[in-house]
């Protein structure tokens, strides 16, 4: 088992680093209370992959290379969760499109999950407003993918007709965000069967 792996709501605004990059604030902010100081005993907690500062939801730090290797890889095939507040409702096509891959300029994706939500999902509002229209209705798709690459949801729904106004990061594998007792900004150490959880891939 890794030495210390922390999950974090992390809030809409934030960078997935330490430091403020480009206006955006970090990390740190948000585990100014943590009593370890962001650290664990190899070192400095680091993010398992990323969320941009426009993306909200579930963020792991860790101090193990190894758990952060495995959970990012591509070649691990490892399982992420997503709701994305889309224009427009997508109908059984453009699911099919979002399922089966979708062919962006660095390449196709791999197939992933897709479903349409029926209705809001419990989240608190975001600070910032969504771009809403009110011509334009919205809905909210539940995607799994199991690559990671750079706005790979915003592109993917961008590319069937359905831009993404608002995308929360809801599961790492078998870990969802709803059962952390989180509030946005919240974090907590995980245990041992909640790593596992993390770590699961179906």
């Amino acid at each position: 088992m890794p030495d210390r792996v922390v999950a974090l709501w992390k809030p809409y605004g934030h960078v997935s680093q330490w430091t403020e990059r480009a206006g955006h604030p970090g990390l740190a902010p948000l585990l100014v209370h943590d009593p370890l100081a962001g650290r664990g005993p190899r070192g400095p907690l680091r993010a398992v992959g990323r969320l941009d500062h426009d993306s909200e939801g579930l963020l792991l730090l860790t101090d193990d290379g190894g758990l952060t290797h495995r959970l990012t890889d591509p070649r691990f095939a490892h399982p992420r969760t997503y709701w994305a507040q889309v224009e427009r409702v997508p109908d059984a096509d453009a699911l099919r499109r979002l399922a089966r891959g979708v062919d962006l300029p660095d390449g196709p994706t791999r197939p992933a999950a897709a479903r349409l939500l029926e209705g809001d999902p419990p989240l608190p509002p975001r600070p910032v407003s969504i771009r809403a229209r009110k011509t334009v209705p919205t809905a909210w798709v539940e995607l799994t993918l199991t690559e990671g690459r750079n706005r790979q949801v915003r592109r993917m729904t961008a590319a069937v007709g359905h831009p993404t106004l608002r995308l929360v990061r809801v599961a790492v594998g078998r870990l969802r965000l709803f059962d952390l007792g989180l509030a946005p900004g919240g974090s907590r150490d995980l245990g041992e069967d909640e790593v596992r959880a993390a770590l699961a891939r179906a």
